[in-house]
This record gives C-alpha cells, sequence and structure tokens, in this order.
C-alpha cells in the first residue's frame, strides 16, 4: 500500500487521503506555532494565580446582561 501511494503525483488527491488518515488516527498531533505556544504558557501562569472566571460564574453574568435588554 505504501508503494502504491508513493507512485501518485495528484497532490489533490493526496491531501484528500491525508485528511482521511488524520481524521482516523487515534492520538492526533496538534502543530502549534512559537506564538500559540507562548500564549499558552502566559494563560497557565494566569490561571495559576487564579486570573480567571468560571464557567458558571461567566453564564450568570450572561444571564443578567441578557436580562438587561
Amino acid at each position: 500500500m505504501i508503494n502504491r501511494i508513493a507512485e501518485i503525483n495528484d497532490v489533490s488527491f493526496l491531501n484528500a487521503l491525508k485528511t482521511i488518515l488524520d481524521s482516523k488516527t487515534q492520538s492526533q498531533i496538534l502543530s502549534l506555532t512559537p506564538e500559540q505556544r507562548i500564549e499558552i504558557m502566559e494563560s497557565r501562569k494566569e490561571i495559576e494565580v487564579g486570573l480567571f472566571v468560571e464557567q458558571a460564574e461567566l453564564d450568570i453574568e450572561f444571564n443578567k446582561w441578557l436580562n438587561e435588554k
């Protein structure tokens, strides 16, 4: 099968095949840019020092805002 795939020259077909294979793999690895990695590290630091809002609290605030209109 590998040899047959290696013989395919149709780039759009190979991209479609890659999409199918990516959707069926058990462990998907995300490719992050350096900027995305920095953003994640900064967000983790903010969480450690309590700079976040719980979803339930945010839902309450959102519902209050909706009811004001």
